[in-house]
């Protein structure tokens, strides 16, 4: 985990893979951007209090979309704080009507708890973070409410899950609909026109080069409309490995049933690969096992993955 000042008093929090980064706007009116995982909020708090922050002091907390990973701490804190907290137009309506499938909560068996939204945030609005001014950038794709922030005065991108370095964010479509590739096509495309010095990710380290981590996911794209199963085999690779982060460690004997009794495991393999589901999970549990992501141990179950 790392912390930096990006911006007059406002820093970023590295985070691993299964709690996004984050961002805290130190002053008397702290400003939260996302808030990890609920499982984890223990040391969530510890990294904001860390630089000098009381979770009651909080004023605002700014979330990039509603998947678990990056609205966590929400109900926690605002209980404590009583802040306010915006969401994209799309989102608020997830919130608003406690609707935990399109958020991906119920659909991935993940933690997470409701929360009341106070702003709607709107595609080309400018958000002010204390002094920073931030333009909100609708990204739809991975996910249906997603968006990024832009300063376009210091050429800042917090990217979120729209845009990572070396790797793409996981594909829905089975929850995104149909056209969620073309929908991330026309997010990448929008963030091509933006002047960016460096940028902040949802997950993983800062990186200065947007234009090389676009072509990359472009590339990541094209191949998935020349070959679905692709997103198939990114999906359940990246959600196993989620899931295992999820629950630190599970009886091996445990684990393929309980994938079994999850909406997502089975609709994955039936729309990508013919409904084999035993075969499939035995074929992406191997490869990990060989090269070390995921560890057996008294017939356990852990991921290497840090979280």
């Amino acid at each position: 985990m790392a912390e930096n000042e990006i911006l007059k008093d406002l820093f970023f929090i590295e985070r691993g893979y299964l709690n996004a980064n984050h961002f805290v706007y130190r002053s008397k009116s702290p400003v939260l951007i996302d808030t990890g995982y609920i499982a984890d909020f223990s040391e969530t708090e510890k990294l904001i209090t860390d630089l000098g922050v009381n979770l009651s002091d909080i004023s605002l907390i700014v979330n990039t979309h509603t998947h678990c990973d990056h609205i966590g701490g929400n109900r926690i804190i605002q209980q404590r704080s009583d802040c306010d907290i915006a969401l994209h137009v799309v989102g608020r309506h997830f919130i608003d009507i406690q609707d935990d499938w399109s958020t991906w909560w119920r659909y991935y068996n993940q933690e997470a708890d409701f929360f009341s939204v106070t702003h709607t945030l709107e595609d080309g609005e400018i958000i002010a973070v204390g002094p920073h001014e931030f333009e909100v950038i609708y990204t739809p794709g991975h996910a249906s409410d997603g968006i990024v922030l832009y300063n376009r005065r210091e050429k800042v991108l917090l990217s979120s899950d729209t845009l990572w370095e070396n790797d793409m964010a996981a594909m829905t479509l089975r929850v995104e609909g149909s056209r969620a590739l073309f929908d991330m096509q026309a997010s990448l495309e929008k963030l091509e026109s933006l002047d960016v010095r460096i940028v902040y990710p949802g997950h993983g380290p800062p990186f200065g080069d947007m234009k090389r981590a676009i072509v990359k996911s472009k590339d990541r794209i094209e191949r998935y409309f020349r070959e679905p199963d692709q997103i198939g085999y990114d999906l359940i690779k990246k959600i196993i490995v989620y899931t295992l982060m999820m629950k630190k460690t599970v009886r091996e004997s445990d684990f393929f049933p309980y994938l079994m009794n999850s909406y997502w495991f089975k609709e994955t393999v039936d729309l990508y690969f013919s409904s084999e589901y035993e075969m499939k999970y035995e074929e992406i549990m191997n490869s990990f096992l060989r090269r070390g992501i995921v560890k057996q141990k008294d017939g356990s179950l852990s991921t290497t993955v840090e979280p």
